[in-house]
């Protein structure tokens, strides 16, 4: 692009960071400093707000870079993310908004710890939630660093370095200045322009091959190069039966991860009651929904009017197709209106970023201060030093965020976020529901369930050819896979459930009848719920 493009860009990034540092400005002028008030933005938000900031919170760099990525190179394969992202809020909905809502106060361990040992239970769910967290994040901190490459004509790694850390700083500032109330309003503001940039593109898609989705189809698959195999399952996920198993264990993780994931659990506690938490929810099911057709469209129109070669040569792994899109619809590289179009939809993917990563590092530093330091503190400690030790956190969870974004820029945004939701739903789904709805369910269950499902998730992606063993690892030069599969959810689910069942059967604690019984009049109808 010509540095004349390039400066609208930037002007319009640089707008989103001056509208959401504004926001986080009014936000901490007006705070006074409690738990509740940065954790959950003191529970005062509507269901529409909270179900757009939900929304906002869940349709990320992958939704919305990676997974058109993978559809324009892998055609019908890459829509697994777009069904399983989507179909994983059914399961959010029925089993869990209202009675995590209802049970729990501001994290994932609050739910557990409701009738088991404390401490034990706040490290298990702790540890955890920030692994989950971290790899999130890195998902974010590569997308940034491919689409301001791209902006700026520079992939080189400097300026991949210098983008990953300015939006580590810049999550940092929001999260510590701004607390829930602050990342919420910016994930409103993102959602919007979210779907109104996701609308755009899609109708200027369909009106190039006026409205007829079937001749949208067909030029993409012409232009593959793979003929009508583009459409048909295969490409990515069809090269035997270890690739088909690897596609079952995708498509697990991503329906099961979504109730595991910590931003989002703890978007159900920033509301007031839990019936709002279910409003919430169906509010955020509709634009989810809406948005995921659309990545459909956006991922077949990169393939039949950008082609996968063009999007392979600009980055590998497929993250910048929608943006490519984007300047050839607007008349093309070089055109004043591919220009402002390319412009507009990199600010808004950008914006995504930041606000993602807003929410994710809020929701770890949560656990780090309110599980992990809360639990190894006495008791009767002030709320004050608590939401303090959170602050420092999220700078500590920046710095492993940007270390590992710069080691993994390489790899699909889409795919890294694939593996945080197999360990989100190896080691909190299984104590989550267990907790919810076992009567006998004890303290080693519980943390059995998250340390069984968490060491075999994370050690299985280690030995797997995500870290070594192809060109496309992480460490290229060196061999030690022993693991065939990418994901790694298909054996590390089942176990998380395992552990949970084994550690409880083994246990010589006697269940406590009353908590549970406390705990379920509690989670049904809320009684008691804070």
């Amino acid at each position: 692009m010509t540095t004349e493009h390039q400066t609208l860009a930037l002007i319009l990034f640089s707008l989103f960071i001056a509208v959401t540092l504004g926001i986080t400005t009014w936000v901490s002028r007006n705070r006074h400093g409690s738990a509740e008030e940065f954790y959950a933005g003191g529970r005062l938000f509507s269901p529409m707000e909270n179900g757009f900031a939900i929304a906002g919170d869940y349709m990320s760099a992958a939704s919305f870079l990676g997974i058109s990525g993978l559809i324009a190179l892998f055609g019908y394969d890459g829509l697994l993310y777009s069904v399983g992202f989507l179909v994983a809020w059914l399961v959010v909905l029925f089993l869990v908004a209202e009675l995590v809502r209802n049970c729990g106060r501001f994290t994932l361990a609050d739910v557990v710890a409701a009738r088991m040992s404390e401490r034990p239970v706040r490290i298990a769910a702790g540890t955890s939630s920030v692994v989950v967290s971290v790899l999130y994040l890195i998902a974010q901190m590569v997308g940034a660093g491919s689409l301001v490459g791209l902006l700026l004509g520079n992939s080189s790694p400097v300026a991949r370095t210098l983008t990953v850390v300015g939006v580590g700083a810049l999550m940092v500032v929001y999260v510590s200045f701004g607390g829930m109330r602050a990342t919420t309003w910016i994930q409103i503001v993102k959602a919007v322009l979210l779907m109104g940039g996701a609308i755009t593109l899609t109708v200027l898609v369909l009106l190039r091959f006026h409205g007829n989705f079937d001749q949208l189809l067909t030029s993409a698959a012409d232009r593959s190069g793979h003929g009508r195999a583009f459409l048909g399952p295969g490409l990515k996920y069809g090269g035997g039966w270890t690739a088909r198993i690897d596609f079952m264990s995708l498509g697990l993780a991503l329906v099961l991860g979504t109730a595991g994931l910590p931003h989002i659990l703890s978007r159900f506690y920033t509301v007031p009651t839990a019936r709002s938490a279910r409003r919430s929810v169906v509010w955020a099911i509709g634009l989810i929904g809406g948005f995921y057709l659309m990545t459909i469209v956006l991922g077949f129109g990169a393939a039949a009017l950008v082609g996968p070669d063009e999007v392979r040569a600009s980055n590998a792994s497929g993250n910048t197709a929608v943006p490519l899109l984007a300047a050839f619809l607007g008349g093309g590289a070089g055109t004043t209106g591919g220009a402002v179009l390319f412009a507009f939809v990199a600010a808004i993917a950008f914006a995504t970023i930041l606000a993602v990563v807003a929410g994710i590092t809020l929701a770890s530093s949560a656990s780090v201060a309110h599980d992990l330091y809360a639990s190894l503190k006495r008791r009767h400690a002030r709320q004050r030093s608590e939401v303090a030790v959170a602050r420092g956190a999220a700078v500590g969870i920046g710095a492993v965020a940007i270390a590992l974004g710069l080691l993994a820029q390489d790899l699909n945004v889409a795919f890294l976020v694939g593996l945080a939701f197999a360990v989100a739903a190896s080691a909190n789904l299984p104590v989550l529901l267990y907790s919810l709805f076992w009567r006998g369910f004890t303290t080693r269950g519980a943390v059995w369930s998250v340390y069984g499902g968490l060491i075999p998730a994370v050690l299985l992606v280690l030995v797997s050819p995500v870290v070594s063993g192809s060109p496309e690892s992480l460490f290229p030069g060196v061999d030690f896979q022993y693991f065939p599969l990418q994901n790694p959810g298909i054996v590390s689910i089942p176990l998380g459930f395992l552990a949970g069942w084994l550690g409880t059967v083994t246990s010589g604690e006697e269940p406590d009848e009353a908590k549970h019984a406390e705990t379920e009049v509690r989670s049904l109808t809320g009684a008691g719920a804070v």
